[in-house]
């Protein structure tokens, strides 16, 4: 498997994407995942932020990228699609995500529904809406020669009926599951069984601890966390990451894992990597 991270571990030390590239080269880590904003802020012009804007240029992104020996895993842009506002402000994003990452040869988009049930709209309406929106963007995926993954986050991907639903919207091979271990968690649920289920279809998985304290105050209240404070394998979740991890060995996922967590200017996220590596390594599963 290939270990990757969300540049979000950095996002409260203030990091450039080139201090996150940085860090990777250090820790031996030769995949990355960041967010993608369209458009631009202070917080991206001043360099406080370590995520991507369009306004960016992907192919000399590339070209930095190189010469820290890093790829992308995956370009995060999850705005919520299962909305009225996912089909006028989600659908753009994500297309723009795309082209983007094409030319920054990142090989995924990463996509998402709401946090909770859309307002204005019965469920079977809001699948309905999703669908149409998941048909455009794999069209694009397609020509694109892309992955877009459905992220475990909100309302319907943390339902796991409806996420069977929403990966059979549109049949083809370019619409696939980011398993998160710790959004399945804390929904009330566990990323076991989202493993068992949809191993095939995986593409990409965010691998994400849960303090025992966060799940005591919100498992089965929330859909989906930000940022996890626990280092992973510190927290309840590890067991379930763990097992979780096995069962994608053994269906033949190779994939990128990409580590979820408040980085701490490194040190939180330095042990998470430790654990990880230390657990492919327990399972026999090769770090590519």
């Amino acid at each position: 498997m290939q270990i990757s991270f969300h540049t979000d571990a950095f996002c409260s030390a203030f990091w450039t994407f080139e201090q996150c590239l940085e860090w990777a080269q250090k820790n031996s880590i030769h995949y990355i995942e960041c967010g993608l904003i369209d458009g631009t802020s202070w917080m991206h012009g001043l360099g406080y932020l370590p995520h991507l804007s369009v306004v960016d240029d992907p192919l000399r992104i590339r070209r930095t990228m190189e010469k820290y020996n890093v790829r992308f895993s995956q370009i995060d842009a999850a705005f919520p699609l299962s909305g009225m506002d996912g089909l006028f402000y989600g659908v753009p994003y994500v297309l723009n995500a795309m082209r983007f990452a094409k030319l920054a040869d990142c090989p995924r988009v990463c996509t998402t529904d709401g946090l909770e049930k859309p307002e204005g709209l019965d469920d079977n309406e809001a699948m309905a809406l999703m669908k149409r929106a998941y048909q455009r963007i794999v069209e694009t995926a397609e020509l694109y020669e892309i992955d877009v993954t459905v992220e475990i986050h909100g309302y319907f991907t943390n339902n796991i009926n409806r996420l069977d639903e929403m990966l059979n919207f549109v049949d083809s091979p370019r619409l696939r599951l980011n398993l998160d271990t710790g959004n399945s968690f804390i929904a009330g649920g566990n990323p076991i069984d989202f493993a068992n289920r949809f191993a095939k279809k995986v593409s990409h998985v965010h691998i994400k601890d849960v303090s025992q304290e966060l799940a005591e105050k919100c498992r089965g209240n929330d859909t989906g966390i930000a940022m996890s404070h626990s280092a992973i394998g510190d927290g309840v979740n590890a067991d379930n990451i763990r097992q979780t991890l096995h069962i994608l060995h053994q269906s033949g996922f190779n994939g990128p894992i990409s580590m979820e967590c408040e980085g701490q200017g490194g040190k939180l996220i330095e042990r998470s990597l430790q654990w990880i590596r230390q657990t492919l390594k327990e399972l026999g599963i090769p770090e590519e």
